[in-house]
């Protein structure tokens, strides 16, 4: 995973910044790549682990039929109104699918975690509830690159 950025270092955010935002913001903008190569952006909620996003998707959505078929994907994490408050963070890679499609329930360890974290952020729940109708996927980014305007106040 790559963190550093060319430009805009003065803004980017430190590992705990970036830890502490991606764990407590909700939803992030997906953005996949159709057969025809035309770009598809959709919203969702997600969770954080400190190394990878773990996005809960519909299976039967046009987002799921294209990662499918072509996993890299760009997401977006971003906060504020006014210039001055802009923060955000674009992590990019390719989506691993892990468990059951659709999630059921079944036991899988390497979703512990995860759903643990996803259950209490989302639906104040200790444990995840299952519809059957979405499943997992795991975005360990290539590269990283943050934004705080914030930062730009004491310049």
């Amino acid at each position: 995973m790559t963190v550093t950025q060319r430009r805009g270092r003065k803004i980017m955010m430190t590992p705990g910044e970036l830890d502490e935002f991606l764990a407590t913001q909700r939803t992030c903008r997906v953005a996949t790549v159709s057969a025809d190569g035309a770009p598809h952006v959709s919203t969702l909620w997600f969770a954080w682990d400190g190394t990878s996003l773990w996005l809960y998707s519909v299976v039967r959505s046009r987002r799921w039929t294209q990662l499918r078929r072509d996993q890299r994907v760009a997401v977006v994490v971003d906060t504020g109104e006014e210039y001055d408050e802009l923060r955000g963070v674009e992590l990019s890679g390719a989506v691993e699918f892990v468990g059951e499609i659709p999630r059921t329930g079944e036991l899988c360890a390497e979703l512990d975690v995860p759903e643990t974290l996803f259950a209490r952020k989302n639906f104040n729940l200790e444990e995840m509830p299952h519809d059957g109708r979405h499943a997992w996927l795991r975005l360990t980014p290539e590269k990283i690159v943050s934004w705080d305007f914030r930062k730009l106040a004491g310049q």
